[in-house]
């Protein structure tokens, strides 16, 4: 083990501060993703602030009915939380699909969040990488794909985001909440990822050092129904190859919204915007959701190996929006 300084923070603030100006910091809350790359050599931090014990554990309605989630409530606890599983089924069913239980005891809202890929490339310090060392390669292009994006990658890296989470919040249009030394700040959680462009290294769009606060949603429209389908390639504690997590309302055979984000398919949670606009005002039929999903992966570029994740997502979309439409989940 690389020697680090350990730092247990008094407050949010003492933790913003410890860390401001040492770019050698980093926050730890359940430690679930930090620690294994500290085992494996991907990160050597010279200083770990523990902010895991901070007053951030609340799960509140405000007045407007928006659900504040602090940054380190358990996934576990949000996932069996009244308010989530009543109102933002999607949520709670993305929650228990991840991970293990084990892992959802101690796991965090925001450490979900700002989660590394597990891209094989990525946990292996022995091969090119730019997400772990930029400008050395991506070695996964011409490599093994089955988990890899189709959807927004770039030359510079395929990896894909391994939170099922964080796909039910883009598709919640959830907002992250997080302070810096220049205060309290907010940001929708769809900019909050970035796509890898030329700079695979820089997961977020926030500044280095941000301590994330809360997550904040608004409240689901009336009559909405919502969940989240996940395809892995074993029953339980495996990563999606695809995923989608929807919520529609349907009045009268007719989709008056929809909200669509895809996991396991692009650098970040994808929200498909495409195919929200070729739903709305369209019937709640399997060709409406057919033509929906074709719209969305139109431009979708699969590697040698990971072709068949565009049909595959394709006919995920379809069968959740059917759940949905027989109300068969709310």
């Amino acid at each position: 083990m690389i020697p680090f300084e350990y730092h247990r923070a008094s407050s949010v603030a003492d933790a913003v501060t410890a860390v401001a100006d040492r770019p050698d910091a980093v926050f730890l809350a359940g430690g679930t993703n930090l620690v294994d790359h500290m085992k494996l050599g991907i990160a050597e931090p010279g200083l770990v602030v523990d902010v895991g014990h901070l007053p951030l554990t609340d799960v509140e309605r405000l007045p407007d009915g928006t659900l504040r989630i602090g940054a380190d409530v358990r996934n576990s606890d949000l996932a069996a939380h009244p308010i989530v599983r009543s109102h933002y089924p999607v949520l709670a069913r993305a929650l228990l699909a991840g991970a293990s239980g084990q892992l959802r005891n101690v796991a965090t809202t925001a450490g979900n969040l700002l989660q590394r890929t597990r891209c094989v490339y990525f946990q292996d310090v022995t091969t090119p990488c730019n997400k772990r060392t930029p400008g050395t390669g991506c070695s996964a292009v011409g490599g093994y794909t089955r988990y890899h994006a189709i959807l927004g990658a770039s030359e510079h890296c395929i990896a894909t985001h391994p939170s099922d989470m964080a796909v039910a919040m883009a598709a919640l249009d959830a907002s992250v909440v997080y302070l810096d030394t220049d205060g309290e700040h907010r940001i929708k959680l769809n900019d909050f990822h970035r796509l890898p462009g030329d700079r695979p290294d820089l997961d977020t769009t926030v500044p280095r050092g941000a301590l994330i606060t809360a997550v904040e949603i608004p409240p689901a429209p009336d009559g909405a129904r919502s969940t989240y389908r996940k395809v892995r390639d074993r029953a339980s504690y495996a990563f999606a190859v695809t995923s989608v997590a929807a919520e529609l309302v349907i009045d009268d055979g007719t989709i008056i919204s929809a909200r669509i984000a895809l996991g396991g398919v692009a650098h970040k949670p994808w929200r498909a915007t495409r195919a929200e606009q070729a739903l709305v005002g369209q019937p709640a039929t399997e060709e409406t959701f057919r033509q929906a999903a074709d719209a969305e992966l139109v431009h979708a570029e699969p590697q040698q190996g990971n072709e068949f994740k565009v049909e595959l997502t394709a006919r995920t979309i379809v069968a959740t929006l059917t759940t949905l439409a027989e109300g068969r989940q709310r």
